[in-house]
């Protein structure tokens, strides 16, 4: 299990806090460091089965300065929005937590951070 976290997210604390809590085996990557590749995205994106725009945090400044809020919403546009958050790590929502299972889920609740932990 690998969590994708910003330290200065409560949201990220919080989740951290219940993986520990639990006792459960996971690798923190600091994705505004350890800035995720196009693929890596994709990848985590497929694991999610989320598109792009589901994982973006549109209220941003990047965002705002992109116009993202304006940009098309379709398989055409898929490239660009993975694009932006290669390379505007900070538009990616969340904790995103990858399950053993091969999922993944967008760990902003503690629900969401269980859900992840039963994932076999």
């Amino acid at each position: 299990m690998e969590i994708w976290i910003n330290p200065a997210c409560s949201k990220c604390r919080s989740a951290i806090s219940l993986l520990d809590a639990e006792g459960a085996e996971y690798t923190v990557r600091r994705y505004l460091e350890d800035v995720p590749s196009e693929d890596e995205i994709r990848e985590v994106l497929d694991r999610l089965r989320l598109e792009p725009w589901d994982i973006t945090r549109t209220q941003e400044a990047a965002a705002k300065e992109l116009g993202l809020k304006e940009w098309a919403r379709d398989d055409s546009s898929r490239d660009r929005w993975i694009t932006a958050l290669a390379e505007h790590p900070k538009l990616i929502q969340r904790p995103l937590i990858t399950a053993d299972d091969g999922s993944a889920v967008v760990g902003r609740t503690e629900d969401a951070v269980r859900d992840a932990l039963a994932r076999k």
